[in-house]
């Protein structure tokens, strides 16, 4: 039982080797920090019954300025992912203190009894529409398998091959589009083994497999997308270039994320691994890991930054991780994923701003709870598909 003895020393322990510029080895040593710990660390973090005590405390600490200091401490060399132990030694510092910074007023005020009536809202899952060459569309969803002389389909996951069927080697390129709805998600790997993760409300063109030697060119027509691309160096060192209506990012093998929603004038770029390059109407700007480029299509301006990488990959890896955002980004996020409308009955709460970790499997209710608990919102209601914030 990883109990709160053992918690304390994790965190005190691994806090000491970061702040001490040293690498965090602790994490992974199974004597510390085992993969039992590790689960039910990530549990105890994200389980609602432990929240509002963690929240009591939230006066005395400031979990954000702690993130920042070991972010700081932690180098990120190449092919090894130290923000993630980043992020896990946050975590266990957090259950000790709270993760959740909400309103600087805590003041434990009562709240008000939400009203539910016929809740229709459930979490997002695997789910998807292919369309094909032919125009043909097929509903992917979880758990059902679809096979075709060139693909196929856990019900997660969607798999292409080069094949050897002269079709296929033609001259001619065919492509197809993966549309992601609101309250979906769904993971495609290209037939040169690109893996791509497409967010809810997503949309993505590719070729069904792609000219030998040539720049390898997909589109994200819209929507959240996190690539890992396959290595030049194994493709006759062809490049590979993800287009949308704003921007080209141009890469040799690497790991980034592009948030380019309909909705949204700003389209994000952030990587997490390797080099791209960000052009747009004669813009360009070279990214190095930890680096975010903000293109606002309205200014036509690109703004490049540091960030903290996890919280805008974690979607992802099933959770959302926010750090300071406005309550008003927060529910787009879950808008997206829950497939619902918000209305903010009290405008000023759409500036509060929130840091935590939720799983991406809680209930709508459960999140809403959770702001009420912290003094965020004073209220809210459910009806059908529809949330009120009050």
């Amino acid at each position: 039982m990883l109990n709160l003895t053992k918690i304390l020393l994790l965190s005190k322990q691994i806090a000491s080797s970061l702040l001490k510029d040293e690498k965090p080895n602790a994490l992974d040593s199974s004597e510390l920090f085992s993969d039992k710990d590790k689960k039910e660390i990530i549990n105890r973090l994200t389980d609602e019954s432990e929240i509002a005590s963690r929240l009591q405390l939230k006066t005395k600490v400031d979990s954000k300025a702690d993130w920042k200091k070991i972010q700081s401490r932690v180098v990120v060399p190449k092919r090894t992912h130290y923000w993630q132990y980043a992020a896990a030694a946050a975590v266990v510092i957090g259950i000790c203190t709270t993760v959740y910074v909400v309103k600087d007023n805590f003041n434990g005020s009562s709240v008000t009894e939400p009203i539910i009536v016929n809740n229709q809202i459930v979490p997002g899952g695997h789910k998807a529409i292919l369309t094909l060459e032919t125009g043909e569309e097929v509903n992917l969803v979880k758990d059902v398998k679809y096979t075709a002389k060139n693909l196929q389909t856990n019900g997660e996951e969607l798999v292409y091959n080069e094949g050897s069927d002269p079709e296929l080697n033609s001259e001619e390129v065919a492509y197809n589009f993966l549309t992601i709805p609101r309250g979906g998600q769904y993971q495609i790997t290209l037939s040169d083994g690109t893996h791509v993760w497409l967010n809810s409300e997503s949309k993505l063109k590719y070729p069904v497999r792609f000219v030998q030697g040539e720049t390898r060119i997909v589109e994200l027509l819209y929507g959240e997308a996190y690539f890992d691309v396959s290595p030049s160096t194994m493709h006759e060192g062809a490049k590979f270039e993800v287009i949308n209506k704003a921007q080209s990012v141009e890469v040799l093998g690497t790991e980034f994320n592009i948030k380019a929603y309909k909705d949204e004038v700003t389209v994000y770029t952030t990587l997490v691994e390797g080099q791209v390059k960000v052009r747009s109407q004669g813009l360009v700007e070279d990214l190095v890991p930890n680096q975010q480029s903000k293109l606002n299509t309205e200014t036509h301006t690109i703004d490049v930054s540091q960030i903290d990488v996890y919280n805008e990959i974690a979607w992802k890896d099933g959770v959302f991780s926010f750090e300071d955002k406005s309550l008003k980004d927060i529910m787009t996020v879950l808008s997206r994923w829950y497939d619902i409308d918000v209305v903010f009955e009290t405008k000023s709460l759409e500036s509060e701003r929130f840091v935590g970790v939720l799983k991406k499997n809680y209930s709508i209710e459960t999140i809403l709870s959770i702001f009420q608990k912290a003094n965020i919102i004073n209220g809210f209601e459910i009806n059908n598909k529809s949330v009120i914030i009050k």
